[in-house]
């Protein structure tokens, strides 16, 4: 597998072995220097709070990480317990107090994929007791939240990284090297979406038959979630529930944003308008399936998000960065950049003039702009760049975390990238609830 960050370095080539098609070009990594030996030392043994979708396909991507092990897990319902022992081997630690967990000596990080609503606590919790977080998206729940999580990092001097893996991606990579380029002239415009159409997909999550309060630790789930007699579609659907969860905003919205943030070097918008509804899945909950977000940034672009719950296709994810030389769009794990330079050419209305006219405008013009393409832009035509075969981005960032908390250097996704993206996404959600425009500084994140 591959790791950007520490080993390998990303590049477009060009030759035979390489070229797949008329300028569709593989995505080569290089080795640049042979990766360091995995000492005694080095090794890392990890715990898992909350063993639910993410956390177990999180768990099994970082167990393939050379040098790192898993040794515990906690989750509020005892299948899940059971299952990680199934999974991982029965020496496997398992609680349903994570507390438990943070007591161990022996365990030098934890990875969080609770509900949203416990991400502050069990962050701040693990980073008290002395361990490193890798904690998922949207690491918010709230606008408070991300202080005292930027606060409790700098005091305990412990390593946090967000769990939006594009930011570890040779892809995003490759597309923040091509805008940086000039590759489609000056950006004026994001647009990006993601669109599913599947009751899984629009959180319907399965229930399991035995769901009640004797395998589920519902008060110790609901934590500071309103009080309400035990529910299974609230534990095991929990996305549908803004006392939970954060909607689309927080689940899908926080990785556009990351991607555009990490690609622009962005720090988040200034002001954001959002609209949309339930459309289709009025079964109970309390969140949008379709939402429609806009927002300024001061760095002279806009950013267009859409999700649809609705949307009668497969689902959809990407994003178009559209530039006065072209478009730079991301899909299918690859990034293929189609390029127009803008033309300064008389045209248009020349006709309408004498003869004589026409002649001195175009004499003038040639003067002016001597070149083929006077805006300096590179010639017509289309590119790819095509990720390797089998290629994990998700692999890469926790390649890179297990990195950082090795050497104690930065992580790739810290926890003020973590929250301007995550506070961001939640723009939709409060200019939804306002009916109106909301504001936000990206430097001092917080809403103005």
């Amino acid at each position: 597998m591959l790791n950007r960050r520490n080993f390998l370095k990303v590049a477009g080539t060009a030759t035979a072995e390489t070229l797949l098609g008329p300028k569709i070009y593989a995505l080569a990594a290089v080795q640049t220097t042979p990766p360091a030996p995995i000492t005694t030392n080095d090794h890392i043994q990890f715990a898992l709070i909350g063993a639910g979708i993410q956390g177990q396909a999180d768990t099994k991507v970082a167990v393939q990480v050379p040098g790192v092990k898993l040794v515990a897990v906690a989750d509020c319902y005892d299948g899940r317990l059971e299952r990680s022992k199934e999974l991982w081997g029965n020496d496997i630690f398992t609680t349903r107090d994570y507390k438990e967990i943070l007591a161990r000596k022996d365990i030098d990080a934890v990875l969080i994929a609770t509900p949203d609503h416990w991400h502050k606590q069990a962050a701040i919790d693990a980073m008290n007791a002395g361990k490193d977080v890798y904690c998922e998206k949207p690491m918010i729940h709230l606008y408070s939240d991300g202080p005292e999580i930027i606060e409790t990092a700098h005091a305990t001097n412990r390593i946090i990284q967000v769990g939006s893996q594009r930011v570890s991606s040779m892809i995003y990579a490759k597309a923040k090297e091509l805008l940086a380029s000039g590759a489609i002239g000056q950006l004026n415009m994001v647009t990006a979406r993601w669109d599913r159409n599947s009751s899984l997909g629009a959180w319907n999550y399965t229930v399991p038959l035995d769901a009640s309060t004797e395998t589920c630790d519902w008060p110790r789930f609901q934590g500071s979630a309103p009080k309400i007699p035990f529910d299974a579609d609230h534990f095991f659907q929990w996305r549908k529930w803004k006392a939970y969860g954060s909607g689309v905003a927080g689940d899908l919205f926080v990785h556009l944003f990351s991607g555009t943030h990490f690609i622009t070097g962005a720090s988040g918008p200034t002001r954001a308008m959002a609209t949309g509804g339930l459309r289709f899945w009025k079964d109970g909950r309390d969140v949008p399936d379709v939402m429609l977000g806009l927002f300024d940034y001061r760095e002279g672009f806009n950013l267009s998000l859409r999700v649809n719950f609705v949307d009668g296709g497969e689902e959809s994810e990407g994003l178009i960065f559209t530039g006065s030389e072209g478009t730079m769009e991301i899909g299918g794990n690859a990034v293929s950049v189609s390029r127009t330079p803008l033309q300064k050419e008389p045209g248009y209305i020349l006709g309408t003039f004498t003869e004589a006219m026409q002649k001195r405008i175009y004499e003038t013009y040639r003067e002016k702009y001597p070149v083929s393409h006077p805006s300096g832009a590179p010639s017509p035509g289309y590119e790819k760049y095509v990720a390797p075969a089998g290629y994990s981005d998700s692999y890469d960032h926790f390649t890179n975390f297990f990195s950082s908390v090795r050497t104690r250097r930065p992580v790739v996704e810290d926890s003020v990238f973590g929250f301007r993206a995550a506070g961001a996404a939640l723009l939709s959600n409060l200019s939804m609830e306002r009916g109106g425009v909301v504001k936000w500084d990206p430097d001092s994140m917080k809403l103005v």
